[in-house]
C-alpha cells in the first residue's frame, strides 16, 4: 500500500514538472566566443524569487525550465564580465534568449550577483549555495549534501565526491576533527549551513600545489550563516521509550566559531541501537596522518583484534552506547595555529548469531565437506579513546612547520557462549577475548621554498604501539583433534593432538601475547621546477622498524593447576628489524590535455629475524617503477591511469614460528623464511561532471596481480585447522569495477550504480593446491524528488549476487532489496519522515530468509520556535533477524543475526 502511495506521488510530481517550458540560448563574449560555466538565473517578476538556474556548457548554451504564464527577469553572470538583464513573458511556448557579455568594471555588483548563484565554479573549487537546493526538511549536514549535485553520502555516513571519499572536512576553514567524515554528516545541524565548498585536487600545503599528484584528494569546507558566527549554536535532545519500552537517549551538541578559535562538543548516550562511533571507526581513524609514500614499498603494521564480533549495519540484539567528543582550533598568533580533539566511546553489545559454515578440505566430493552449525550468544564491551594535538607554524610564505601527536587507547572484552554441531557432535564452547592496545604516533613536516624553482619538503612519522591480547577457549572435545596427525605423521593414529595437552573433562586453553612496535618513516623531497608545465622530484627516504613478539600457551586443569606448554613450538620470543632505504626520481610534465608523471625508485632492504636462539638476515636490492597519466578533456571531465609495482613485506606476526591461537578451532604458525611479494597494480578512472544538465558520471577499473604472494598452507580436519604462511608460486588476482551515473531532471534526481569484484586466490589445503574464486555483483537504482512544497520521496532497488567457488564447491547467494523513503511536510509545523526496506535473501533453489525494516518519525515544530518534538517508531514490523554470507579461502558461511525489537520513542530537542 505504501509503495502505491509513493508511486502516486511520483506521478503527481511528473505532472507538475510537465507544466513547464524551456528557455534556452547562448552566452558569448564581445567577440562571439562561447563562455563555458556562465550562470543564468530566472527570477519571477511578481515576487523576485529565484525560479530556475542553469550553467552554460562548452558551447555556451544554457537551458532553464520554468512554469508557464509568468513574467521572468533573466540575469547572467561570469566573473569579470557583465550583460544587461532581460525581462521575458512566458506563455506555453519555448523561448530562446541569447546574451553577449562585456568587461565589467563594477566589482560590487559582480559580488552581489555571484552571492545569489546556486553553484559557482572557481577552478577546482565548487561553491554550492545550500538554500538553492534544500526544502527545509533537512536535519543534519548529510541531509543537505545528499541534495547537492555531484555529492553523495553513503550508508556509512561518509561523503563521496566523484566516487572519491572526502579526506578532510572543515568548517570556516578549520578542521572538524580530521578522520571519518561521518562525524560531520551526522552532527552538524543543517540550518547552520550557508555554503558548501568542494575542494577538488586538494593540496593542504600551498607550496606543493601542482607539484604532486593529488587527484584523489577531496576536501569540503562548510561556510556558516552569519547568525551562527561568534555565537554558540547547536541542539540538545532528550528522549525516552513510550509504553513498555524502557529506552533513553540524550544528545547535547554544541558549536562555536569565531575568526580566532572554534569549539565543537558532541555527546550521545542511548540504548536504542544508534552507535555514533564504532570499533571500525576507531581503527579507521588515522588522525589525519598522511601516508608518506614509501616509493613502492608496502610494510604495514597489523593489529590483533582477536576476531572480535563486528556489528552488522549497527544492528544487534542489544546496544548501549556512551559517546563524547570535543574538537578545538585556535589562532595563537598570526604565525601559529593550534588544534586538537579528544574522543571517548563506551559501547556494550549483546549479539545472538546462528551460523552455518562449509569447510573446504581434501574430500574428493565437495558435497562431503564438513558442515558446522553454531548458535552463539556474545557479550561485548569496548571502551575507546583518542587524543590528538596539532600545531602549524608559518612565519612567512616560504616556510611551514607542522607537528602532530596522536594517541589511541582502548579496553576491549568479549565473552562468547555457543553450541557447535557437526558430524553428530554437539559441543558447548566458551571463549573469552581481552585486549588493551595503545599507540602513540608523532608527525613532523617541514616545507621550505628557496625560490620559484627550488622547493624542499621533509616529512617524518614515528609510531609506538603495544598490544596485549589475551585469549581463552573452553571445550569438551580435544582441541585440534586430527590436524596434528596430518602435520606430524599421517600414519600414526596416536598422534591425535599436541603433546603438552593433559586429559580433562573440559579443555581450558589460554594464550597470552604481547606485540610491541617502534617504527620511524622519513623522507626528503626536492622539487626542481623546470617551467610552469614540468618539474623534477628527487626523493630520499627510509623506513626503520623494530618489533618484539612474545606469546605463551597454557592449560588450566580440572583441579585448577596450570599446565604450561614450554616446548619451543608453543612459545614465541621474537625480535624483528626491518629497514628500507630508498631513492627515487619522478618527472612530471604537461603537454596539451595530457599530464605524465613517470618515476622509478631504488630500494635496499635489510631484514633481521631473531628467534629460537638463531638469527636470519636478508639483504636485497629492488628497482620499482611507477607511472601516472592524466587526460583532461575538459575542466570537469578526465581520464586517469596509474601503474605501479609494489614490494609487499610482512610484519612480525607472520614470522613468529611458535603456534598462536586465532580462535577455538584455528591455530597459526609463522614462517621466518618468508620473502616479499610483488604486486602489479593497474587502475583506470574516468570522471565527468556536466554542470549544464547536472549529469555526474564516474567509473573505475582496477586490477592487481600478486606475484610470489604470501599465502596460507592449511591443514584441515573437520572444523579444526592449522595455518602456516608460505610464498606461493601461483599468483593471486583481484579485479574490481564500479561505476555511477547520476542525472537531475528538474526536481527529480536519478541514480544508477554497479559494483563488480572478482578474485582468484591459490592456497594449499591438506598438501593439495586449492583455488578459491569469488565474484560479487551489486546493482542499484534510486530516484528521488526535491520539491519545496508537497511530499518528497526516494524509490530504489538493489540486488547483490555473491558467487563462490571453493576448489569446485560452488554456491550462489542473492540479496534483493527494494526500498523507499518519504519526507512530507503538512499542516503547520508537522514533518513526517519514513523509510522502508525489504530484503529477500536466497540461494539458487529457495528463499533462505526475508525480512523488512520500516521506521517512521513524526516531527512538530512551530514556525520560528526553538523547540522541536519528535515521536518515532523503530522496526515497526518487529523484524527478528538479518542475514549475511561471507567467503574466504577455507570456508564459506551464512549467518543470521538477531536484531532489536520495535521501540516507541518520544524526544524533545532545543535548538540554541
Amino acid at each position: 500500500m505504501k509503495q502505491k502511495i509513493l508511486f502516486t506521488i511520483f506521478l503527481v510530481g511528473m505532472t507538475m514538472s510537465a507544466q513547464k517550458v524551456q528557455i534556452t540560448g547562448f552566452v558569448k563574449d564581445s567577440v562571439g566566443n562561447p563562455l563555458e560555466m556562465a550562470n543564468v538565473i530566472a527570477y519571477k517578476k511578481s515576487d523576485n524569487t529565484m525560479t530556475a538556474y542553469g550553467i552554460t556548457n562548452s558551447k555556451g548554451k544554457y537551458s532553464l525550465s520554468v512554469p508557464v504564464n509568468q513574467t521572468y527577469l533573466l540575469k547572467v553572470s561570469f566573473i569579470g564580465l557583465s550583460a544587461k538583464d532581460r525581462t521575458i513573458t512566458i506563455t506555453t511556448e519555448d523561448k530562446q534568449i541569447d546574451f553577449q557579455m562585456t568587461s565589467d568594471e563594477n566589482s560590487l555588483d559582480e559580488v552581489e550577483i555571484v552571492y545569489e548563484i546556486p553553484v559557482v565554479v572557481k577552478g577546482d573549487t565548487l561553491v554550492y549555495n545550500t538554500d538553492s537546493f534544500t526544502n527545509g526538511n533537512e536535519k543534519k549536514l548529510g541531509d543537505v549534501l545528499d541534495k547537492l549535485p555531484g555529492i553523495e553520502v553513503n550508508d556509512d555516513g561518509e561523503i563521496e565526491v566523484e566516487g572519491k571519499t572526502v579526506s578532510k572536512v572543515m568548517v570556516e576553514g578549520k578542521d572538524f576533527f580530521d578522520g571519518d567524515s561521518k562525524l560531520a554528516t551526522k552532527n552538524i545541524p543543517a540550518d547552520a549551513l550557508d555554503k558548501v565548498e568542494v575542494l577538488r585536487n586538494y593540496e593542504d600545503v600551498g607550496q606543493l600545489r601542482g607539484l604532486r599528484n593529488n587527484q584523489d584528494q577531496v576536501a569540503i569546507n562548510i561556510k556558516l550563516k552569519e547568525g551562527k558566527k561568534n555565537f554558540w549554536f547547536g541542539d540538545i535532545t532528550a528522549g525516552a521509550g513510550v509504553g513498555e519500552t524502557e529506552r533513553y537517549l540524550i544528545k547535547p551538541k554544541l558549536f562555536y566559531y569565531s575568526p580566532n578559535y572554534s569549539i565543537n562538543i558532541l555527546t550521545d548516550f542511548n540504548d536504542i541501537g544508534e552507535v555514533p562511533f564504532t570499533r571500525r571507526d576507531y581503527f579507521n581513524f588515522t588522525g589525519g596522518f598522511r601516508n608518506l609514500g614509501r616509493g613502492g614499498t608496502s610494510f604495514n603494521i597489523t593489529s590483533d583484534d582477536l576476531a572480535f564480533a563486528v556489528l552488522q549495519n549497527n544492528r544487534a540484539n542489544e546496544i548501549n552506547t556512551k559517546f563524547g567528543a570535543a574538537n578545538f582550533s585556535m589562532s595563537a598568533s598570526k604565525k601559529l595555529d593550534i588544534s586538537g580533539y579528544g574522543i571517548v566511546s563506551n559501547t556494550k553489545t549483546d549479539l545472538i548469531t546462528n551460523t552455518r559454515r562449509t569447510y573446504i578440505d581434501d574430500t574428493p566430493d565437495p558435497t562431503d565437506n564438513t558442515i558446522e552449525e553454531t548458535s552463539d550468544v556474545t557479550q561485548q564491551q569496548s571502551t575507546l579513546g583518542l587524543l590528538k594535538l596539532s600545531a602549524s607554524y608559518k612565519p612567512n610564505e616560504n616556510f611551514r612547520l607542522d607537528y602532530d601527536i596522536f594517541g589511541k587507547l582502548s579496553d576491549q572484552q568479549e565473552d562468547d557462549t555457543f553450541i557447535s554441531e557437526r558430524d553428530n557432535i554437539s559441543e558447548d564452547i566458551n571463549e573469552r577475548l581481552e585486549n588493551t592496545p595503545f599507540s602513540v604516533q608523532q608527525n613532523m613536516n617541514a616545507y621550505y621554498t628557496l625560490d620559484s624553482k627550488n622547493i624542499f619538503s621533509f616529512e617524518a612519522q614515528h609510531l609506538f604501539q603495544e598490544e596485549d591480547p589475551f585469549y581463552n577457549a573452553i571445550r569438551s572435545e580435544i582441541p585440534f583433534r586430527g590436524v596434528f596427525t596430518s602435520i606430524n605423521d599421517p600414519l600414526d593414529p596416536t598422534s591425535d593432538t599436541f603433546d603438552p595437552l593433559e586429559e580433562s573433562d573440559r579443555y581450558n586453553i589460554n594464550q597470552q601475547k604481547t606485540v610491541q612496535t617502534n617504527k620511524l618513516d622519513a623522507k626528503l623531497d626536492y622539487y626542481y621546477v623546470l617551467n610552469k608545465k614540468s618539474n623534477l622530484n628527487f626523493t630520499l627516504g627510509s623506513t626503520l622498524s623494530t618489533q618484539n613478539f612474545d606469546s605463551s600457551i597454557f592449560q588450566i586443569l580440572d583441579n585448577g593447576d596450570q599446565n604450561t606448554f614450554d616446548a619451543e613450538e608453543f612459545t614465541n620470543d621474537v625480535t624483528y628489524n626491518f629497514r628500507d632505504v630508498f631513492a627515487s626520481v619522478h618527472y612530471k610534465f604537461i603537454t596539451g590535455i595530457f599530464t605524465f608523471n613517470p618515476g622509478v625508485s631504488l630500494h635496499n632492504y635489510n631484514l633481521r629475524d631473531e628467534q629460537l636462539g638463531t638469527t636470519i638476515d636478508q639483504n636485497e636490492w629492488l628497482v620499482l617503477p611507477d607511472f601516472f597519466a592524466l587526460v583532461q578533456f575538459k575542466k570537469s571531465e578526465s581520464l586517469r591511469f596509474n601503474y605501479s609495482i609494489t614490494a609487499n613485506y610482512t610484519d612480525i606476526n607472520n614470522l613468529s614460528e611458535g603456534y598462536v591461537f586465532n580462535n577455538y578451532n584455528s591455530l597459526s604458525q609463522g614462517n621466518r623464511n618468508l620473502e616479499n611479494a610483488l604486486y602489479d597494480n593497474y587502475s583506470l578512472n574516468y570522471f565527468s561532471f556536466n554542470m549544464f544538465n547536472y549529469t555526474n558520471i564516474f567509473a573505475r577499473l582496477s586490477y592487481s596481480n600478486r606475484r610470489n604472494p604470501i599465502k596460507n598452507t592449511s591443514v584441515i580436519t573437520g572444523i579444526n585447522r592449522v595455518n602456516t604462511p608460505i610464498n606461493s608460486n601461483l599468483a593471486d588476482q583481484i579485479l574490481t569495477a564500479n561505476g555511477n551515473f547520476t542525472r537531475t531532471f528538474g526536481k527529480i534526481k536519478g541514480n544508477l550504480s554497479a559494483v563488480l569484484s572478482w578474485s582468484s586466490f591459490n592456497n594449499i589445503v591438506n598438501t593439495l593446491p586449492s583455488e578459491s574464486i569469488s565474484l560479487t555483483q551489486t546493482y542499484q537504482t534510486e530516484w528521488s524528488t526535491n520539491f519545496r512544497k508537497g511530499p518528497n520521496f526516494d524509490l530504489g532497488y538493489s540486488i547483490t549476487v555473491n558467487d563462490y567457488d571453493n576448489n569446485g564447491a560452488e554456491s550462489t547467494f542473492y540479496t534483493s532489496r527494494p526500498f523507499a523513503r518519504l519526507d512530507w511536510t503538512f499542516a503547520k509545523g508537522f514533518l513526517l519522515k519514513s523509510s522502508y526496506s525489504y530484503y529477500n535473501y536466497s540461494d539458487t533453489q529457495t528463499t533462505l530468509n526475508e525480512y523488512s525494516f520500516w521506521d517512521a518519525e513524526l516531527f512538530y515544530q512551530k514556525p520560528d520556535s526553538k523547540w522541536e518534538y519528535k515521536f518515532w517508531v523503530t522496526n515497526i514490523l518487529n523484524t527478528e533477524s538479518i542475514n549475511r554470507d561471507s567467503f574466504n579461502e577455507l570456508f564459506n558461511s551464512t549467518s543470521s543475526y538477531v536484531v532489536q525489537p520495535r521501540y516507541w520513542l518520544l524526544s524533545v530537542k532545543y535548538n540554541l
